[in-house]
């Protein structure tokens, strides 16, 4: 995990992350379970071969010191972008509809040949969203300060 220079006003700096293995890629997962997003948020450019989302994610870094200081849980929005991508495919939703709110429950990549393979986002709903690649290459970036959370708890899984 690396941090870039901090916020102008000397806040917290923003989380900046790669991921070029599967390893990496669950650090990655783990950050991003439960954001949202919209599905106008979602770009594919196909002549630079990449894929990028605007996530609004819940800052999973950071629960345990906000409920040790019993503050609030932030929220951040980042920006995930997958590169070298050669097709995406969704299914479970449909790309077109920009009103609807997509929630992301995993990230994981499925391996191919030399490299090559795909990076799964798996939606809540029976949803997902592929991106076929080269390589595995992925970034999350936070791009706003974090701020609290609207219910001002943490996403709940039951065990």
């Amino acid at each position: 995990m690396s941090r870039d220079a901090r916020f102008a006003d000397g806040g917290e700096a923003p989380l900046n992350l790669r991921a070029e293995s599967a390893e990496d890629l669950a650090v990655i997962a783990a950050l991003v379970q439960d954001a949202v997003l919209p599905v106008s948020e979602i770009r594919y450019e196909p002549k630079a071969h990449r894929l990028s989302m605007l996530l609004n994610r819940f800052r999973w870094e950071d629960k345990a010191r906000a409920e040790a200081a019993g503050r609030t849980y932030e929220r951040v929005q980042a920006l995930f972008v997958i590169s070298d991508v050669l097709k995406v495919a969704s299914q479970g939703f449909d790309r077109q509809d920009g009103d609807l709110v997509l929630s992301v429950l995993d990230v994981g990549f499925e391996p191919g040949a030399d490299g090559a393979g795909r990076v799964v986002l798996t939606l809540a709903g029976d949803g997902a969203l592929a991106a076929e690649v080269e390589c595995l290459a992925v970034d999350l970036r936070d791009v706003t300060r974090p701020y609290g959370a609207v219910s001002g708890q943490a996403p709940h899984h039951p065990e």
